[in-house]
């Protein structure tokens, strides 16, 4: 079976380095907030293009943070896609905030500018909800159209949140999603494209006093320096809590391991455009191939391809005839957010979204790494070209 994500062979290339790294910190002591955390965070915030990183206990929290720091709660609407991973639309509830989801472009499977002026627009006239933010996802590692987005969030006085949870180290024009967006999250879980060994996130932002504030509210509520600043307090700042917040520090190990990654994810990352461009090259034709903006280079968290449902076969046929070629797959997302029960209660862009639920029914992602080998892609693309044959 060819591996969908090949993390080993990643592994094998940072070699003794990586192992290194983990050992000084097991042998350390600072298990917790250790120096790492710090050089990390210094680092990323480089390659982010971002004044500010913090890092956090996962992708998830990284989007609460903002949300708590902007005092966004009941009675707030937070807009975002509902093509997404659970994460996304997860934030706002647990903050006591409501999401309002937004329909995507049909080709980038971002959101559409145009449903989330008409969200926001109905939104106000019903006067229940106040629109508070939006958050815009990079879905399977390409940009949203952060200049549309932002100029909408403009208009309406919005925050604006990138979540690169799947995209971190995807630009357009050769920006950053920071360059638009007031703050942009991401996530270490493993499978990503910048991932760690276990749980972690980050946050970039751009204000000194609004990264103080989520290292308020990433320890406990604790008091940094703008709060004890011409007062007098003896004691360790973090036995001061000002504020309510939470627990949501990074390992040290997480930032070991990801300080020896960030090293070789610039490399990484051109070589998944070479695996996405080899895909494209092979299966023009046959299947919708994905689209990046103009201008725009994703990571590939995923490569997505389109199969829609015909008399012989559709996307839910080509997943089992692929794995008995030993060529995994995945459905990113079966069940769009808004379909899902306990989501169903909050409100949609007008119309509803219709591109959501169809891609919904169509989309079936192939391996994707750095170290796919050609051999394997080819095998790949013939089982695919075989199968639409087939069934055309």
């Amino acid at each position: 079976m060819i591996p969908f994500i090949d993390l080993q062979a990643q592994r094998k290339r940072l070699g003794q380095p990586l192992e290194d790294a983990i050992l000084k910190v097991v042998r350390s002591g600072a298990y917790i907030m250790g120096p790492e955390i710090a050089e990390f965070e210094r680092q990323l915030a480089a390659f982010g293009q971002a004044p500010h990183a913090l890092s956090c206990g996962s992708g998830t929290e990284a989007l609460v943070l903002p949300l708590m720091a902007w005092g966004i709660g009941p009675g707030d609407a937070v807009f975002c896609p509902s093509f997404t991973f659970a994460a996304t639309a997860e934030a706002m509830p647990l903050v006591g905030a409501s999401p309002v989801f937004v329909d995507i472009d049909p080709d980038t499977y971002n959101l559409d500018p145009e449903s989330l002026q008409a969200a926001i627009e109905a939104v106000k006239r019903e006067g229940k909800l106040t629109p508070r933010a939006v958050i815009a996802v990079d879905l399977f590692g390409g940009p949203a159209d952060y200049p549309a987005i932002a100029r909408v969030c403009q208009k309406h006085g919005l925050k604006l949140i990138s979540d690169s949870a799947q995209g971190f180290g995807c630009t357009l024009d050769g920006k950053h999603p920071i360059h638009w967006a007031d703050v942009a999250t991401t996530s270490f879980f493993p499978a990503k494209p910048l991932g760690c060994y276990g749980d972690g996130g980050a946050v970039l932002s751009k204000d000194e006093r609004f990264h103080d504030l989520l290292v308020s509210l990433r320890v406990h509520g604790q008091a940094v320096k703008s709060d004890i600043e011409g007062k007098t307090f003896e004691h360790d700042p973090k036995y001061l809590n000002v504020r309510i917040g939470m627990n949501s520090r990074m390992d040290t190990i997480q930032a070991a391991v990801l300080i020896e990654k960030l090293k070789i994810f610039e490399d990484e990352i051109a070589a998944r455009n070479r695996v996405a461009d080899r895909y494209a090259e092979g299966l023009a034709g046959f299947v919708k191939t994905p689209t990046v903006l103009d201008g725009g280079v994703s990571v590939w968290a995923q490569y997505t391809i389109e199969v829609p449902d015909s008399a012989k076969g559709g996307r839910d046929a080509l997943g089992p005839y692929l794995r008995e070629q030993g060529v995994p797959t995945a459905v990113y997302y079966p069940i769009p957010i808004h379909k899902q029960g306990v989501y169903s209660v909050y409100p949609v862009a007008p119309g509803g979204l219709p591109v959501t639920e169809a891609k919904a029914g169509q989309v079936i992602s192939l391996p994707m790494h750095p170290y796919l080998t050609e051999d394997d892609q080819d095998r790949i693309t013939a089982a695919i070209r075989a199968f639409v044959k087939a069934n055309s």
